[in-house]
């Protein structure tokens, strides 16, 4: 902006180079640098940029900070939004409809890990139309993703397997969080879970925002995963489940949990709890 108001002032008002300079408070030598196009002044920023949302288009610009940030690079935000403005990564996104008022009830936070778990459902397709299910598992306090189970049909049997297999890795939580499907409904699920000790929540049918924990995750892994890939087999969503989920639960900050990863925040509380108990 400056180099052009004193080229103005050069042509047009017959000012010499140095007295332009001098009024709009440009350095000489920057009138004879010869400027450089963005994308070669910020070429280190779009490449990290472009690793970034390679295969994760909807990353919005906060959550890219962030992590350029955990990867100790030193660019403030103002440099990063004008390379990601440029590179047009932001996405356009619908204007929000107006809603009439309404009573907003703050959901329970756990205060420590394996607390409350919630759990719910999601339906997709192969590329050849043959559908699967997909049973997830997070846990409230840190939004860990504790398991995805994937397969064509899951019933009441199965999730009593899938329990069991987390009893034996990692334990069970004291109260679940569901809606009210089929399968939690089961005789088998509810007979297990009272001998395993393990409450279940059902949230008031039609009011999904009772277990928003689990719909934000899902909409996450919609967004990251399933959106993005057609997949041929199950076992081609089940590995690329397994690769994501570990980014998820170890390199991707929350802002819930002050930008810590899920890992990162279960670590946190297991060492103050270590801390508390030592004399």
């Amino acid at each position: 902006m400056k180099r052009e108001a004193a080229r103005y002032l050069v042509e047009h008002h017959r000012l010499s180079v140095s007295r332009s300079c001098q009024c709009v408070g440009l350095h000489r030598s920057a009138w004879y640098r010869t400027p450089e196009h963005w994308t070669v002044r910020d070429a280190e920023v779009i490449a990290a940029l472009s690793r970034l949302v390679e295969g994760r288009p909807s990353r919005g610009f906060w959550k890219c900070r962030k992590l350029l940030k955990r990867q100790g690079y030193p660019w403030n935000h103002k440099r990063i939004y004008r390379v990601y403005k440029n590179m047009n990564l932001h996405l356009r996104r619908a204007a929000k409809k107006r809603l009439p008022k309404r009573l907003r009830v703050p959901l329970y936070v756990p205060q420590t890990p394996d607390t409350v778990w919630s759990a719910d459902f999601m339906s997709d397709a192969l590329a050849n139309g043959r559908r699967f299910r997909t049973f997830n598992i997070v846990d409230d306090f840190n939004r860990e993703a504790l398991h995805i189970e994937i397969d064509t049909s899951i019933t009441s049997p199965r999730l009593v397997r899938v329990f069991e297999r987390l009893r034996s890795q990692h334990g069970l939580p004291r109260v679940l969080r569901t809606d009210n499907g089929p399968e939690f409904l089961g005789e088998v699920f509810t007979s297990w879970a009272k001998e395993a000790g393990m409450a279940i929540q059902y949230i008031q049918p039609g009011k999904p925002n009772q277990n928003a924990y689990i719909e934000r995750f899902n909409r996450t892994y919609r967004d990251e995963l399933l959106n993005q890939y057609l997949f041929t087999s199950l076992d081609d969503v089940r590995e690329a489940t397994y690769w994501w989920m570990l980014e998820y639960n170890e390199e991707r900050p929350h802002d819930s949990l002050g930008d810590q990863t899920p890992i990162e925040a279960r670590l946190q509380i297991a060492r103050n709890s270590t801390l508390e108990l030592s004399p």
